[in-house]
C-alpha cells in the first residue's frame, strides 16, 4: 500500500533532500533545475530521471542551452514506501543519485557507492 502525502509536503522532503548536499557541489551544480513530477510517462515505476549533458560531458562548446532536468516521481516514490520515514529516505536517495548522474557518475558507480 502506498504513502499519501501531499505534494506540498513532498516537495518540501526534495527541498530538504537539496539541502542535504555538501556547499561544493551545491555551489559546482550548473543548469539544472529539480522538477517533481507524479510519474514518468514512458515508465510509471521509474523514482528519478536526469536529462541533459553531465558536467563531465559539457565542452567549449556547451552554452546557450536549455537547463538540464532532474525529475523526482512522487507517485512513484509513495508506492514503495510503507511510511513517512520510508519517503524521507528514499526521496534523499533518489535526489542524490540523479545530482551525481549531473556530476557524470552512472549507475554502476552509484550502486558500487551504494546509491542505486
Amino acid at each position: 500500500m502506498s504513502v499519501e502525502m501531499t505534494r506540498a509536503r513532498f516537495e518540501e522532503l526534495v527541498a530538504s533532500s537539496l539541502d542535504l548536499l555538501p556547499p561544493e557541489f551545491a555551489r559546482a551544480m550548473d543548469n539544472v533545475v529539480v522538477l517533481v513530477e507524479d510519474r514518468n510517462p514512458s515508465d510509471p515505476s521509474l523514482l528519478g530521471l536526469y536529462t541533459g549533458i553531465a558536467l563531465t560531458r559539457r565542452t567549449t562548446d556547451y552554452g546557450g542551452v536549455m537547463p538540464d532536468q532532474i525529475f523526482i516521481y512522487r507517485e512513484a516514490i509513495l508506492d514503495i514506501c510503507s511510511d513517512e520515514e520510508d519517503v524521507v529516505e528514499e526521496v534523499a536517495i533518489t535526489v542524490i543519485h540523479e545530482i551525481a548522474h549531473h556530476f557524470g557518475i552512472d549507475d554502476d558507480r552509484l550502486h558500487e557507492l551504494g546509491w542505486g
